[in-house]
C-alpha cells in the first residue's frame, strides 16, 4: 500500500514537532510544508517548502496537519475540506463556536477525517486511567479535578488561557467521565497585561452528575499537569508531565470506638504506582490520525468533540463575565 502523503501547515514551535513525528511515522511521508516564513530550522528535512496552502494542496497531498495560530484555523481548514484533504488541526479547533461549526460541517459534508490535536488524550497516564475507570477499578466516579499551570508562553497571543490551555482539561475530563458538561462556574483574571485572560478557576457538573474543578494559569513558575479522579474505591492521580499514574486505595479497618468510626469516613490504604509503556503522545496521536484515514480504527479527537470543547470554554468565559453559574447551551 502506498504511503499517505501528509502536508504540514506551519513549522513554528509546535509545527516542528509535528514535522519530526510525521517523518518518523510508519505509513506516511512528509510531502511538503506550507509556511510563508519558510523553514529556517530545517524541521522538514528535504520536504518541499511552499509559501501558501494552495501550493501545498496543488502538490498532491492526502492529509494535512494545521499548526498555525488559532485565528487562521478556519480559513485553512475550509480550504483543505474544499480540496478533499483530511486534516488534523491543532487545538482549539477555531476561535469560537460559529467558526468551529462551519469547519465541522464542511468536513462532515465532504466525508473527510477531521481531527483536533487535544494531545492529552494520548498521554500514557490518561490512557491507562481511562482503561481502569472503564474496567470498574474505581467503582462509581465522584469527582475529577485538574491543575494545569506553568510559565507564560509568549507564542500565544490570539486566545486566552481558557481556550488555549483549559480546553485540554475540558476534553480529557469529558473523555474520562464519558459525559458532556452540564453547568459551569468560573472566575478569570488577567495579570500579564495582555488582552486575554491568563488565569481561570472553574467548577462544573457533568450530565452524569460527576463534579469537576479546573485550576489553570500561565503565571506559575513551575509546570504542573495533574488530574485527580476520586471515586468509590479511592483516587487515581495522573501526572501527564512525567506520564505517571498512581492509585490511592481507600483503606478498610475496624474500629472499636463507634462514634469515631461514624465520622472517620474513608482512610488511607495501599498506594500503587503503575508501570506504564511511555510512548510519546504526539506519535500516538499521529498514528490514530493515520489509522482513521485508512479506516482501521477511530480513536481520534473528532472535530465535533473539539467544537464541544470550545463550547464549554465559551460557557466558562460567559460565567466569569456574568459572575454566575451558566448552563452549557447546545
Amino acid at each position: 500500500m502506498a504511503e499517505l502523503r501528509v502536508g504540514l501547515i506551519g513549522v513554528g514551535m509546535m509545527g516542528r514537532h509535528h514535522a519530526r513525528v510525521i517523518r518518523e511515522t510508519e505509513g506516511v511521508t512528509l510531502a511538503g510544508v506550507a509556511d510563508e516564513a519558510g523553514d529556517p530550522r530545517r524541521s522538514a528535512g528535504d520536504a518541499p517548502i511552499h509559501r501558501t496552502v494552495g501550493e501545498l494542496i496543488a502538490s498532491g497531498i492526502d492529509a494535512a496537519v494545521v499548526a498555525v495560530p488559532t485565528q487562521a484555523h478556519e480559513a485553512i481548514a475550509l480550504e483543505l475540506a474544499d480540496a478533499g484533504v483530511h486534516a488534523l488541526v491543532e487545538k482549539p479547533i477555531t476561535v469560537d463556536i460559529e467558526s468551529g461549526t462551519r469547519v465541522v460541517d464542511a468536513f462532515e459534508k465532504a466525508g473527510l477525517v477531521g481531527a483536533v490535536g487535544h494531545i492529552e488524550r494520548y498521554n500514557p497516564a490518561l490512557q491507562s486511567l481511562r482503561q481502569r475507570i472503564d474496567a470498574g477499578e474505581l467503582g462509581d466516579v465522584y469527582q475529577i479535578a485538574t491543575r494545569r499551570q506553568g510559565p507564560f508562553p509568549s507564542r500565544i497571543a490570539d486566545v486566552g488561557v481558557v481556550k488555549d490551555l483549559a480546553t485540554h482539561d475540558i476534553d480529557a475530563t469529558a473523555w474520562l467521565a464519558q459525559s458532556l458538561y452540564s453547568t459551569v462556574f468560573a472566575h478569570v483574571s488577567s495579570r500579564s497585561g495582555r488582552a486575554h485572560e491568563d488565569m481561570v478557576s472553574a467548577a462544573a457538573q457533568l450530565e452524569n452528575g460527576i463534579i469537576t474543578n479546573h485550576l489553570v494559569n500561565w503565571l506559575s513558575p513551575m509546570k504542573e499537569r495533574i488530574t485527580v479522579v476520586t471515586g468509590e474505591r479511592g483516587a487515581f492521580v495522573a501526572d501527564t508531565v512525567s506520564a505517571d499514574l498512581t492509585f490511592f486505595e481507600n483503606g478498610t479497618f475496624s474500629m472499636e470506638w463507634e462514634s469515631v468510626m461514624a465520622f472517620r469516613g474513608v482512610s488511607e490504604g495501599t498506594v500503587t504506582r503503575f508501570a506504564l509503556n511511555k510512548r510519546e503522545p504526539l506519535r500516538v496521536e499521529h498514528e490514530a490520525f493515520r489509522d482513521a484515514i485508512l479506516g482501521l480504527r477511530s480513536d481520534i479527537v473528532t472535530m465535533r468533540e473539539g467544537l464541544e470543547n470550545v463550547r464549554v470554554a465559551e460557557a466558562l468565559l460567559r460565567s466569569a463575565a456574568e459572575a454566575a453559574s451558566v448552563k452549557v447551551v447546545r
